[in-house]
């Protein structure tokens, strides 16, 4: 036989579309031809897959040798398809029978070995590709991420003979499964911090309610403990929250299996650039926005940030996802992350101490670089403070991280039962359903509107804020104690 046809899959965003791979071997001068609009590291496969064929003591065929790759018009990249293009060489050749090859479905890079290499996106293809009913046969490094998704069928191979002797019956493998063992979660304790009581109530306020948040405040006050602490704080994930964060990082080639039901906490430098935060590239990649997904970002230092890269992050907070189009593509990640900002109150950090030299026009080009907008989509500003020498003389006496998730979960449980969301995701008709606040709240919200000059996303925003208060105080109605803690959190940057 001359033609062999096997299946593997491509990475599109999210997705992980199907691809044939087609190997055709004819008479004629040898020749090694790839089609299907392969990128430079899939043509490069023509290179290790022979190596790895004659590595493996197997025959190259001397033939004229035609590679494709369908659809055509679906770009390919990475190294996955090396193990389908090799087995597809030794079929057409004669020198493997594999009958049912309808039944599977194949991915691996080959090293010159013949060995095996792990393969990024690893998760997200087996989880698209488990609604086909084919087993798939992956590198073993990626086994136990693809096993994830218990409704595939894995086989892991260490290499090329494996494969070959697992599809000529000669040594079959076993399906590859983890242990159903609870995953450790490991957070910082809130107990560690010392101090801060306020900040370490808006740290609950934003994990119950879903809110993001940020910190204002002199150097080493705690703003960045406060925030690696705050992962710890919010609800488990569900197991669909965990494999569509999981999905992510595969794509990316950062997900680690041990860390499967542990939300992510993403810090990247102030000098990232707005592709790195959003995503893109010429074949896109999730950026820290997406690598975030169900997790936390935290952007320390927040005016450092270039101003564009920033606004980036405007229509991701209210959507969240992101659409990223190139001239030949368009895909779409999934943003749903929890901000948590830090910043100094003025370019040295010392404001309102002896210790600052700073004009009101230089703090004001300081607070200038974060735009309206951006700020009327962040839920919380809160002051956090330096302390005093009692405080930081004397022993941490805060709540533990567990005692506070406690009721971060009641409270989440009382949104998800009333309307099936968290507050922060509530739309505009739904506030007004459930974040109407009683008579005395209702009088104080309005003389607020007014001196606060706060806009209809910004009113919108002290209602659930409200409504998450009230949540945490396992009260039904919003009264007037919970909408003046929400206005608090709404202050503008500049009476801070």
């Amino acid at each position: 036989m001359s033609l062999a046809v096997l299946r593997s899959r491509a990475l599109a965003g999210m997705d992980a579309p199907e691809v044939t791979v087609e190997v055709h071997l004819a008479n004629g001068l040898p020749n090694f031809t790839l089609v299907g609009l392969p990128d430079t590291e899939v043509k490069e496969a023509r290179d290790r897959v022979r190596a790895a064929i004659q590595t493996s003591r197997f025959e190259f065929p001397a033939r004229r040798i035609t590679v494709n790759l369908a659809p055509a018009d679906l770009p390919k990249e990475s190294g996955r398809f090396d193990l389908p293009i090799a087995l597809g060489l030794l079929i057409a050749s004669g020198q493997l029978d594999a009958p049912g090859l309808d039944g599977y479905e194949f991915a691996g890079e080959l090293s010159l070995t013949g060995d095996l290499r792990p393969i990024r996106g690893a998760l997200a293809m087996t989880w698209r590709a488990s609604g086909e009913g084919r087993t798939l046969m992956l590198p073993a490094a990626s086994a136990d991420e693809a096993a994830l998704v218990r409704t595939a069928t894995v086989l892991p191979v260490r290499s090329l003979l494996e494969a070959v002797a697992h599809l000529g019956g000669q040594a079959p493998i076993a399906p590859h499964s983890i242990p159903h063992t609870e995953a450790q979660r490991h957070y910082p304790d809130l107990a560690e911090v010392k101090g801060q009581a306020k900040a370490k109530r808006a740290l609950e306020v934003a994990a119950a309610g879903g809110h993001s948040l940020l910190m204002v405040g002199p150097p080493g006050t705690g703003k960045s403990m406060l925030a690696q602490r705050f992962p710890g704080l919010l609800p488990p994930l569900t197991a669909d929250e965990a494999m569509q964060a999981a999905a992510v990082q595969s794509i990316a080639g950062t997900f680690r299996p041990e860390r499967f039901l542990q939300r992510n906490f993403r810090s990247p430098h102030h000098t990232a650039s707005t592709a790195a935060l959003v995503g893109g590239g010429t074949d896109p990649r999730p950026g820290e926005i997406s690598l975030s997904h169900n997790g936390v970002l935290f952007l320390d230092e927040l005016p450092e940030f270039e101003r564009r890269t920033l606004e980036a992050l405007r229509e991701p907070l209210e959507t969240g996802h992101v659409s990223i189009a190139r001239a030949a593509r368009r895909v779409d990640f999934p943003a749903r992350f929890q901000l948590v900002a830090a910043m100094n109150p003025c370019p040295c950090g010392y404001l309102g101490s002896a210790k600052c030299r700073c004009t009101p026009d230089q703090v004001a080009r300081y607070r200038a670089k974060l735009s309206g907008p951006l700020l009327d989509r962040i839920d919380m500003t809160l002051d956090v403070p330096a302390l005093s020498a009692a405080e930081l003389q004397g022993a941490a006496d805060g709540e533990p991280t567990a005692t506070v998730q406690a009721r971060v979960i009641a409270a989440r449980s009382r949104q998800i039962a009333r309307q099936d969301k968290a507050n922060a995701a509530l739309a505009t008709a739904e506030i007004d359903r459930w974040c109407a606040p009683d008579d005395s709240g209702a009088k104080l919200l309005s003389a607020a509107l007014v001196r606060l000059k706060l806009s209809a996303r910004g009113y919108h925003r002290v209602l659930k804020l409200a409504r998450t208060v009230a949540d945490l105080a396992a009260s039904e109605t919003i009264g007037s104690a919970h909408i003046a803690e929400a206005i608090h959190y709404r202050r503008n940057l500049g009476d801070n």
